[in-house]
C-alpha cells in the first residue's frame, strides 16, 4: 500500500515499525468498509458490528487464553483476617507483597492496568498541544475567596490525611492496594501527620492482615499498621453514609490544622460517579450527588480531596468539590493500576507539615508521571492540581456564557460547527463510551470569543497539569457524543449539584439533534445485506433519496419518518429519553437541518481505480460529514460470519476517493487469528500512537487484551 497521502486515521504501512510478535494470518475474508458518520449518527457504525457486541472467544487459541505465563493471570487469593491490634507490616523494610498470593510477580491487571474500563493509551487524530508542565502557577485570581484551610507556616500547622480505600478488583486480582500501602509504610513522618485509612470493597485482600468481610479503620504510625477499628461494618463503600462517618470519626480522632481526603478505587467520571465496592455489587457507584451529600455530612473543609482513581478530574466533580475544599487533585484519563507513589511525597509532607498545597500537589503529580514512566511504560498519564476557590470565583459564568454561544449554534444552523469540535477535542477513556472531552480543548475549537475566554479561566484555575497527553489541560466535561443514553443522569446530576443551567439546556439540544439524524437514516443498521449480497451498494437506501434516485428533494420520506419519530413511534432506548422533549429546536426546524445535511448511503458503492484496488468516491460536501472511518472484516467459516472486528487501514488515491485496504489478512496472535477492535489512532508531527483491544478469555474471565502501536 502507498504511503502517500496518509490520512491521520490510517496505521502506518509496511514500511513503519513493526509491531512485535504478531503478524497478519491468511484468511477467506469479507471486507466491509464501516464510514462512521459522527456528525449526525453518534459514532455508530452505518452497518452494525458494534465494538465487542459479539462473543469472540471462538476465534482465540483451543484453550482460550493469550498468555501462557502463569504469573500473568489472575488468582483470588485466600481469606485472610487478623485478630491483633498492632501488627507490623515489615516497617518499611520488609516487603508486604510477600503476603501476595503467588509472590510479588506482576499480574496482568499489573501489566494492562487497573482502570475500570481498562482503558489503555488513548489520543484522538489531532495534533495539538503537549499539556505537560514543570510550572507550578502560584497566582490566585483577584476576587475569589478566602481558602479554606490557613496554613499557620513555620512547620506549626498539624494535618490529618484521610485514605478511603476501596479494594475491589483492583487488589483482589492485581494487590495494588496492598502495594500502595506498602508505599505509605516506606514513608518517613513525625506526629505532625496523622494517616488513617479505612478499607474494604474486596473480597480477597492480597496480604495477611486486612480483612475480606469488614470495613477496618487502620493508622500508619511510625511504619506500621495500627487497627483503630477491626471492624467498622460491612456497609457498601459507595454508600454516601459510609464515607461521611469514615470522615467524622477521623476528625474526632485526629484534629488538626488541615485535613485532606484521597478517595482510592475506580472512577467513572461525571456521570456516573465514583467507586465500585467488590463485596455490595449491586450498590453501584457513587455519584457526583452523593459523593456531595456525604462531604456535606462529614462536616470538613478540606485542605485538599484528591482521587486515585480514573477519571475524576471534571468541571463538574470541581464544582462540586468547591463547596467543601480549597484544592481538588485528580485524573482526566484512566489512571494506570499503579496509581499515586505514596512514599515520596509523604515523607516530604512529614518534613513540613506546613507545606503550601500546591507545591503537596506538584509533588503527588511529579511522583505519580514517574512512577507510571517506570511500571506502566505506554500508558498515557495525567494529573491536575486545581483551585477550587479560584475555580467558583471565574469558571461558571464563563462556562453560562460558552454554553449559551454553542446553543445559540445548535439550534441555529452550527450544529456541524458544534459537533466538528466536539469530534476533535481530547477524548478520554473512548472505549467506554462516557463522552468526557477536555473542556478547554472543546471551547479552543469552536472558535468563539466566548470559547477563548472560557479557555483562560480554566487554565488560571489549574495551578499544575501533568500529562502526556496532548490537549488535556486539566478538566474535562461530559459532553453526550458516542451514546444519548446518559444525558438523562447526567441532567439529573447537574440540578442536584448546581451546575450550570446554560450547559444542561445546550446537551439536551445537542444529544436531540443527534438522535434525530440517526433515527432518520436508519441508526445503526445490520451489516447482513452486504455479506448476503448487497456488497455493491444496491441494498443501501438513503429515506432522503426520492423515486429517482436524487438525494434530498422535498423531503416528504424524511418528514413521514421524523414525524413518527417525534410522535413517539420510534422505538429506541436512546431515544425514549426525557432531554428530547426537553430540546429547545422546533421539529419544523429539526427537520429542516437534517434534510441539508444528510450523508447519503445510496453513494456508499465501492468502485475499481486505475489499479485495480477498491475505492469509495464522495463528494467533498459528503466527505466534510464523515469524521472517522474504520472497515469491518467478518470471516466466513462455512457455517456463517465471525466478526473480526474494526481495523483503520486506508489511503486516498490522487482524485481524493478512498482506497481500501483488501488484503485478505488479519491480526493473529501465535498463530492464531483474533477479534481486533481499533480505538484511537493519534498523531502529532512524527508521533504517532495507536490502541486497540482483543476479547479474550483469561483464565476462564472475560478480559480485553489492551494493543499499544
Amino acid at each position: 500500500m502507498p504511503q502517500t497521502q496518509q490520512p491521520s486515521s490510517q496505521r502506518p504501512t509496511q514500511s513503519s515499525p513493526q509491531r512485535s510478535g504478531m503478524k497478519r494470518g491468511g484468511s477467506p475474508i469479507i471486507m466491509i468498509i464501516a464510514v462512521i458518520a459522527l456528525l449526525l449518527f453518534g459514532g455508530k457504525n452505518l452497518f452494525g458490528g458494534g465494538n465487542g457486541g459479539t462473543d469472540l472467544s471462538a476465534v482465540l487459541a483451543p484453550d482460550n487464553s493469550v498468555y501462557t505465563d502463569s504469573t500473568s493471570g489472575y488468582t483470588t487469593s485466600t481469606s485472610h483476617t487478623t485478630d491483633t491490634t498492632t501488627t507490623s507490616l515489615g516497617g518499611g523494610a520488609a516487603d508486604l507483597l510477600s503476603g501476595l498470593t503467588g509472590g510479588s510477580s506482576l499480574s496482568l491487571g499489573d501489566l494492562l492496568g487497573g482502570s475500570w474500563y481498562q482503558s489503555a493509551v488513548t489520543g484522538t487524530a489531532t495534533s495539538g498541544t503537549n499539556t505537560d508542565s514543570t510550572k507550578l502557577n502560584t497566582k490566585v485570581a483577584s476576587g475569589s475567596r478566602k481558602k479554606y484551610t490557613q496554613l499557620l507556616g513555620d512547620g506549626e500547622d498539624t494535618m490529618t490525611l484521610m485514605v478511603y480505600m476501596c479494594g475491589t478488583d483492583l487488589e483482589s486480582r492485581g494487590g495494588m492496594g496492598t502495594k500502595d500501602i506498602q508505599e505509605m509504610l516506606n514513608a518517613t513522618f513525625g506526629d505532625e501527620l496523622k494517616l488513617v485509612l479505612f478499607t474494604g470493597g474486596c473480597t480477597g485482600w492480597r496480604n495477611n492482615t486486612i480483612s475480606n468481610s469488614v470495613n477496618q479503620i487502620w493508622q500508619i504510625e511510625n511504619q506500621k499498621l495500627r487497627a483503630l477499628k477491626k471492624d467498622a461494618g460491612s456497609a457498601s463503600m459507595t454508600s454516601p453514609d459510609t464515607l461521611a462517618s469514615f470522615i467524622q470519626y477521623a476528625v474526632d480522632r485526629f484534629p488538626a490544622t488541615r485535613y485532606g481526603l484521597i478517595l482510592w478505587d475506580h472512577g467513572s467520571g461525571s456521570v456516573s460517579g465514583y467507586g465500585m465496592d467488590e463485596r455490595n455489587p449491586r450498590s453501584g457507584s457513587m455519584s457526583l450527588a452523593g459523593l456531595n451529600s456525604a462531604l456535606k455530612a462529614g462536616g470538613v473543609k478540606f485542605d485538599f480531596i484528591g482521587y486515585d482513581a480514573c477519571l475524576m478530574a471534571t468541571v463538574e466533580n470541581a464544582l462540586m468539590a468547591s463547596k467543601y475544599a480549597d484544592y481538588l487533585i485528580a485524573s482526566e484519563e484512566s489512571e494506570p493500576g499503579v496509581g499515586w507513589y505514596y512514599s515520596g511525597w509523604l515523607t516530604e509532607l512529614g518534613r513540613n507539615p506546613s507545606m503550601p498545597t500546591t507545591e503537596l500537589g506538584k509533588s503527588i503529580c511529579d511522583s505519580f508521571v514517574s512512577a507510571c514512566a517506570q511500571s506502566a511504560r505506554g500508558q498515557a498519564t495525567t494529573l491536575s492540581v486545581v483551585d477550587l476557590a479560584e475555580f467558583a470565583h471565574t469558571v461558571p459564568a464563563k462556562l453560562s456564557a460558552f454554553s449559551k454561544t454553542m446553543g445559540n449554534l445548535i439550534t441555529g444552523d452550527g450544529y456541524q460547527t458544534v459537533s466538528d469540535a466536539r469530534n476533535g477535542a481530547r477524548e478520554f477513556a473512548t472505549h467506554a463510551r462516557i463522552d468526557q472531552v477536555d473542556l478547554t480543548d472543546l471551547a479552543g475549537r469552536l472558535g468563539t470569543e466566548e470559547g477563548e475566554e472560557l479557555q483562560k479561566v480554566l487554565r488560571s484555575a489549574v495551578k499544575y497539569n501533568r500529562s502526556s497527553l496532548s490537549n488535556a489541560w486539566g478538566l474535562s466535561i461530559y459532553f453526550p457524543y458516542r451514546s444519548a443514553s446518559k444525558v438523562d443522569k447526567a441532567v439529573s446530576t447537574y440540578a442536584q449539584i448546581d451546575m450550570d443551567a446554560d450547559y444542561a439546556q445546550c446537551i439536551r439540544d445537542f444529544a436531540s439533534m443527534e438522535v434525530s439524524g440517526q433515527a432518520a437514516t436508519g441508526g445503526a443498521a445490520s451489516p447482513m445485506q452486504s455479506l448476503l449480497g448487497g456488497f455493491d451498494g444496491s441494498s443501501f437506501v438513503s429515506p432522503f433519496q426520492s423515486s429517482s434516485g436524487s438525494t434530498g428533494g422535498s423531503g416528504d420520506m424524511l418528514s413521514q419518518l421524523l414525524g413518527s419519530f417525534l410522535g413517539g413511534g420510534y422505538e429506541s432506548a436512546d431515544f425514549a429519553s426525557s432531554f428530547f422533549s426537553g430540546r429547545s429546536i422546533s421539529d419544523e426546524d429539526l427537520t429542516a437541518y437534517i434534510s441539508g445535511h444528510v450523508l447519503d448511503a445510496s453513494a456508499l458503492v465501492f468502485t475499481r481505480n486505475a489499479d485495480d484496488a477498491p475505492v469509495l468516491r464522495l463528494s467533498q460536501a459528503q466527505w466534510n460529514l464523515v469524521h472517522s472511518v474504520d472497515q469491518n472484516m467478518f470471516v466466513d467459516d462455512g457455517s456463517g460470519y465471525i466478526d473480526l472486528g474494526l481495523d483503520n487501514l486506508y489511503t486516498f488515491d490522487e482524485q481524493g476517493g478512498l482506497v481500501a485496504d483488501a488484503q485478505p489478512a488479519w491480526m493473529t496472535i501465535n498463530q492464531h487469528v483474533v477479534a481486533y477492535y481499533h480505538q484511537e489512532t493519534w498523531e502529532d508531527g512524527d508521533d504517532w500512537r495507536i490502541t486497540g483491544y482483543v476479547p479474550a478469555k483469561l483464565n476462564g474471565d472475560r478480559v480485553n487484551l489492551l494493543l499499544a502501536f
